[in-house]
């Protein structure tokens, strides 16, 4: 099932950058899912307004379980989220989606490398996204978009560390999928599987 997921995504992507939209968001589906959601996706992505997961997977109402904040930063709000998904709407699949020229990010290495602070809760994006700036700073190639790759590798990493996300992967019940979505062609290109 977590397989079947990926690959409606996928397909789904491939639709919207054919500009071949078949996703239904029409009266009878509102009301269809009116009464209950059963989403076959969970998808964690970043609240850039060019970024939105059911456009660019093609996605009608009710498809996707999207949680989204500025460059993917955890905090506890998102990890209950997640785990409500995987628990309580039994979600197998769940995408960590970044994206080429982050803003976030951008802030982050620019505040890093002048060594200011943001203000009010911006500077708590600049911390957890540090990590994911400083290994962007070891890679070869593009900083910026290294870092992109890196938060989503991150994040990926410590959602596996939870317990309940533990649990379901080791009992086959849930996949963790890392993807970069590129801004200029709409293509999503998987990093991790």
């Amino acid at each position: 099932m977590p397989d079947q997921a990926l690959r409606r995504l996928i397909e789904g992507n491939a639709r919207f950058v054919a500009d071949k939209s078949a996703s239904d968001e029409s009266t009878q589906r509102r009301i269809a899912v009116a009464s209950t959601q059963t989403p076959f996706a969970t998808v964690l992505g970043c609240v850039d307004s060019r970024v939105s997961p059911e456009l660019i997977f093609d996605q009608g109402l009710g498809d996707l379980f999207v949680i989204r904040t500025a460059g993917q930063v955890l905090d506890r709000a998102v990890l209950g989220s997640l785990e409500f998904g995987v628990i309580e709407l039994q979600i197998r699949l769940l995408m960590v989606l970044g994206h080429q020229h982050c803003g976030a990010i951008k802030a982050a290495m620019d505040a890093l490398e002048a060594h200011s602070i943001l203000p009010a809760e911006m500077e708590y994006l600049v911390e957890a996204l540090a990590p994911a700036v400083e290994q962007g700073r070891q890679m070869d190639g593009d900083r910026w978009n290294q870092a992109v790759r890196a938060q989503i590798d991150l994040v990926i990493q410590r959602l596996s560390q939870t317990p309940i996300m533990q649990a379901a992967i080791a009992a086959g019940e849930l996949k963790l999928v890392g993807a970069c979505y590129d801004l200029e062609t709409g293509q999503v290109e998987i990093t991790s599987a």
